[in-house]
């Protein structure tokens, strides 16, 4: 008797085990590779949107046309909007960090990359809308796109306050991809 107790006991352990690893593996992942995720993904939109700030202020100072400035801010901003876009993917495929608050976490960079998409590209279609006819009515619609680009802009900015989690500040702080 022992010895088939043993057999089952042993055949229990193996079965509880893999289902350990099971469950284990449908989980997200961990906050050190989210966070090395994330910065792989914001790394090039950073590098994007700074990009397209300097190209904007030369926009905006540069002797060209009105047709050629609208058609340079148009083609930027639509690159701000795509970079955006695929910052906001990748985020989304780096799935749910297992942590508290995992999933409001997750959907808070993806929405505040969504805001930022969608900032850039209303900037964009109002642009592509200004009539290039009168130089000074032009810069005056350039201008007061980007002041509302920057207000929406800065009310996309993500709340951290809410999803302050201590393992994910830990693993931002530390992680290669985020420094």
């Amino acid at each position: 008797m022992r010895t088939r107790r043993a057999a089952t006991a042993g055949k229990l352990t193996v079965v509880l085990a893999t289902l350990v690893l099971v469950v284990a593996g449908c989980g997200g992942p961990s906050p050190r590779a989210w966070a090395a995720s994330v910065c792989q993904a914001l790394g090039p939109w950073r590098a994007e949107i700074s990009k397209l700030t300097s190209s904007t202020q030369q926009q905006m100072t540069a002797q060209t046309t009105p047709t050629q400035a609208k058609e340079n801010l148009v083609r930027l901003f639509a690159g701000a909007e795509q970079a955006s876009e695929t910052a906001r993917r990748k985020v989304e495929e780096a799935g749910v960090p297992e942590v508290e608050r995992g999933t409001e976490v997750s959907a808070g960079f993806q929405g505040s990359l969504g805001k930022m998409r969608d900032a850039y590209g209303r900037a964009r279609t109002t642009i592509d809308g200004l009539d290039t006819a009168q130089a000074g009515p032009f810069y005056d619609g350039v201008r007061a796109a980007v002041d509302t680009l920057n207000k929406e802009y800065d009310a996309s900015a993500l709340d951290t306050s809410k999803l302050n989690s201590p393992e994910l500040k830990e693993a931002f702080d530390e992680v290669p991809e985020c420094r």
